[in-house]
C-alpha cells in the first residue's frame, strides 16, 4: 500500500543507530524504516534533509494539575509547550490537581478534564498515599502506568506522605500486580534536624534552601527503599535523583539484581548550587540543585548508564507562589518549569560533553517509554510503533525568552540562556501538529491507557 506519509532525511535515529532512511508510516504507525531512495510513487513525503529526526520525547515525570488547580497549568498549556518541543508522549503525576489521583473516581475527573485539550498523548501515575491500599488494583485496572509516592510532605493537603509500614502495606499488592512504584525519595528525619540546626539563616540565600535539605535526606531514603525492594520483591523507580553520594548504593541495588532504578533531571545536569543568586526562587525545587561536583557525578552516573533517563518533572506555578518579590526561598513554591525546553536543554549540555543524538534518544525516549511500560509503542522509530517525530536542527541555537514559551507560567530558570538544538516539526501518529513555531490543526492527543 503507499504509505500515506514518508518522512526521509539524512539523519534518522533509529535503534541501529543513526542513517539515512525514508520512514514509511501507514495509520498513524511505522509501516517500514526504507533506505532513503525508497519513496514509492504518490507518497506525500516530508523532507528533513539534514535535521535530525529522533522519536517523540517520551517525559514520564510532568505535572499538569487539572482539575483543581488550572491556574498553575492545565492540559492545553502544558501539552502545546509538549507539542513545541518535540515532546509527543506525557505521562501526568498524581498530585497538584484536586482530586488527587489516589481513587479510580479520581481518575475518571482526571480524564474528564483532558478529553479534548491534549496536543500531544497523555497517561496517567495513580498515587499511594496512606489508607488507599484497597484503591490500587482499581486504579491499576482503570489503566495508570503505576504509581507515585511522597516520603516527605508534598506540598499539598490532598497527597500525603507515606511512611515504612505504609509502604510495607502497599508494596505487596503492586508486586503481584507488577506496577512500578515511583517513589520522592526524602527522608523526613535529616530535613527536620537540618531544620533545627539553621533556623537563622538569611531566606534569600539559596544556601539556606540547600542546607534544609541534605543529601542525606535522599541517601536514607535510598537505602530503605534498596531493601523493600529486596523484601517484596517489588519494582522500584527513585524519581529526580538529586544526591550523588546515593550511587553507590544504587549500584549496588543493580548488582544485586534487585528491580530499583533511576532517573535524573535537566536541572540537576545543568545547574550548580555556587551559581545561584540569592533571591532566585525559579530555581527552587526539592531536592535541591547541589553544588557542581555532585553534577558532575551524575553525569558519570548517566553515562555509564546506572542513571537510565532524563525527564523535566515540570512543576510551574504562579509567580506569586514562587515568591519573586521577596526572594524568599524558604516560602516559595518548590517547582520547575521546563517541558517545551526537554530536548535544547540536554541536548547543550550532552554535545558539549562529547556526546551524541543516539544517547539523547535513549535518555528522553527509549528509557521513559520502558518505564512506562510503552516500549513496545513509543520512544524508537521502527516498524509497528507509532510515528510520533521530532525533527530539530542540532546546529541552531535559541534563546530563551518568556514570549516563546507555552506553559501557562513563564518563569524558568533557562530564561535568556542560549540553548543549541531548535525544534523545526514535531509529528504525532504520522500528524504533523506543529511546524516553524506554529502548531497545525487541533489537538490529536489521545488519552494513553495501561496496555494489558
Amino acid at each position: 500500500m503507499t504509505p500515506d506519509l514518508v518522512v526521509r532525511g539524512q539523519r534518522v535515529v533509529t535503534p541501529a543507530g543513526v542513517q539515512p532512511a525514508a520512514v514509511h508510516v501507514q495509520a498513524g504507525r511505522i509501516a517500514a524504516v526504507a533506505g532513503f531512495d525508497e519513496v514509492p510513487a504518490g507518497a506525500p513525503v516530508f523532507e528533513a534533509g539534514t535535521f535530525v529526526v529522533m522519536p517523540g520525547v517520551v517525559d514520564t515525570h510532568v505535572h499538569i494539575n487539572e482539575p483543581g488547580r488550572s491556574e498553575w497549568e492545565g492540559f492545553d498549556t502544558a501539552t502545546r509547550a509538549a507539542a513545541a518541543g518535540g515532546v509527543t508522549t506525557l505521562i501526568d503525576m498524581p498530585l497538584n490537581s484536586i482530586p488527587a489521583t489516589t481513587t479510580p473516581e479520581a481518575l475518571e475527573a482526571k480524564l474528564q478534564a483532558a478529553r479534548g485539550k491534549c496536543w500531544v498523548d497523555v497517561g496517567f501515575w495513580g498515587g499511594v498515599v496512606p489508607g488507599n491500599e484497597r484503591e490500587l488494583r482499581r486504579l491499576f485496572e482503570a489503566g495508570v502506568f503505576g504509581f507515585k509516592c511522597f516520603l516527605v510532605p508534598s506540598g499539598v493537603l490532598e497527597f500525603e506522605h507515606v511512611t515504612e509500614s505504609h509502604l510495607r502495606a502497599a508494596l505487596p499488592e503492586l508486586a503481584s500486580l507488577g506496577a512500578v512504584l515511583l517513589v520522592h525519595a526524602e527522608l523526613p528525619e535529616p530535613i527536620e534536624m537540618a531544620a533545627a540546626n539553621a533556623a537563622t539563616e538569611d531566606a534569600r540565600r539559596y544556601r539556606s534552601w540547600l542546607a534544609l535539605r541534605p543529601r542525606e535526606a535522599e541517601n536514607q531514603a535510598i537505602a530503605l527503599l534498596a531493601r523493600l525492594s529486596r523484601e517484596a520483591r517489588a519494582r522500584i523507580h527513585v524519581v529526580h535523583l538529586s544526591s550523588s553520594d546515593a550511587l553507590p548504593a544504587l549500584r549496588q541495588a543493580r548488582e544485586d539484581g534487585l528491580a530499583l532504578s533511576v532517573e535524573t533531571c535537566h536541572h540537576y545536569l545543568t545547574f550548580a548550587a555556587e551559581d545561584i543568586r540569592d533571591g532566585a526562587t525559579e530555581f527552587k525545587c526539592a531536592p535541591p540543585i547541589r553544588e557542581e561536583e555532585n553534577r558532575e557525578k551524575l553525569w558519570a552516573a548517566l553515562e555509564d548508564g546506572l542513571i537510565e533517563q532524563v525527564v523535566t518533572d515540570h512543576s510551574p506555578s504562579p509567580s506569586a507562589l514562587k515568591c519573586c518579590d521577596s526572594g524568599n526561598f524558604l516560602r516559595a513554591w518548590g517547582g520547575i518549569s521546563s517541558l517545551q525546553l526537554s530536548l535544547p536543554v540536554l541536548w547543550t549540555q550532552a554535545r558539549s560533553r562529547g556526546h551524541g543524538v543516539e544517547r539523547l534518544m535513549e535518555w528522553l525516549c527509549r528509557a521513559p517509554a520502558r518505564l512506562a511500560g510503552l516500549d513496545r509503542r513509543k520512544g524508537s522509530i521502527a516498524v509497528g510503533y507509532d510515528a510520533d517525530f521530532a525533527v530539530w536542527d542540532p546546529d541552531a541555537t535559541l534563546e530563551v525568552k518568556a514570549e516563546g514559551l507555552h506553559h501557562r507560567h513563564k518563569l524558568t530558570p533557562y530564561r535568556g540562556r542560549t540553548l543549541h538544538g531548535v525544534v523545526e516539526a514535531t509529528f504525532l501518529r504520522g500528524e504533523k501538529i506543529f511546524e516553524h513555531g506554529r502548531f497545525l490543526g487541533c489537538c490529536h492527543g489521545e488519552i494513553l491507557r495501561r496496555e494489558t
